[in-house]
């Protein structure tokens, strides 16, 4: 928070033309650092370090456990003053993301879930829409422009086209919001491992479903839809209808 609007902040760009700033990677740092003291025998794969080997299993035998860091998810809002940003951190099990947190401190909020233990905010346990019908859902996305780099740009028109309201909320708020019952559907056409790891958990524990486009539930599959659940195959049948020149299911 100290760096937030932080009028030196330093910003750099990274291979893959996207911004970084002074304060993602020190907050990494400060993530490896924590987690080097209290968890050495676990692995770390973080966005601005790479991926680091745990100094062993804790347990013969055991899972290999991996925390998965992004420590400010949504940088572009962090580095123009948008309050829309958070600390994004998972704890997966043989591949498996077990335990997620977001923490979004510039908005005062905070999500986090477990396998078996609900999925929680502000106190309060999280649970998905019932909207049953894209006619009635809202949907979130990040950027249209993305669909389209990746030839969805028709995929995601006739998904706007089949649904209530749209709004671009982007990053980590949309699925957060989905597993708190406020958006139905939301979907990215390109993720980074990082970027979702602790959502899928969140998502999951709160009654939803969460896959790649492609319908694989997996936190690295490069893309990602999280829906209530009720939801996910009709999605799946728009984009793949739209892909193939189809007409998908009928509004209503």
């Amino acid at each position: 928070m100290p760096r937030f609007r932080a009028t030196d902040l330093v910003v750099s760009t990274k291979p893959d033309l996207t911004p970084v700033s002074d304060a993602d990677r020190a907050a990494e740092v400060a993530l490896r650092d924590l987690l080097a003291r209290a968890r050495p025998a676990d692995a770390v794969l973080g966005e601005e370090m790479g991926h680091t080997p745990g100094q062993g299993q804790a347990e013969v035998g055991g899972p290999r456990r991996r925390w998965v860091l992004d420590p400010i998810d949504g940088t572009k809002n962090f580095v123009r003053g948008i309050p829309v940003w958070g600390a994004l951190i998972a704890l997966e099990c043989d591949g498996v993301p077990e335990v997620g947190v977001v923490s979004a401190p510039a908005l005062g909020r905070r999500w986090w879930a477990a396998r078996g233990h609900g999925a929680w905010a502000d106190g309060h346990r999280l649970a998905v829409s019932a909207v049953a019908d894209l006619a009635d859902a809202q949907l979130s996305y990040d950027s249209f422009i993305g669909f389209e780099v990746h030839g969805l740009g028709q995929a995601a028109v006739e998904l706007e086209r089949r649904c209530w309201r749209s709004r671009g909320f982007g990053d980590f708020w949309s699925h957060v919001l989905v597993a708190e019952g406020a958006v139905d559907v939301a979907l990215e056409p390109e993720v980074a491992h990082w970027d979702i790891s602790p959502l899928q958990v969140i998502v999951e524990e709160a009654g939803g479903r969460f896959s790649d486009l492609g319908g694989r539930r997996r936190p690295d599959g490069g893309s990602v839809l999280s829906t209530n659940g009720l939801l996910h195959d009709d999605v799946l049948a728009v984009l793949e209808a739209a892909r193939s020149g189809g007409a998908g299911p009928e509004k209503g």
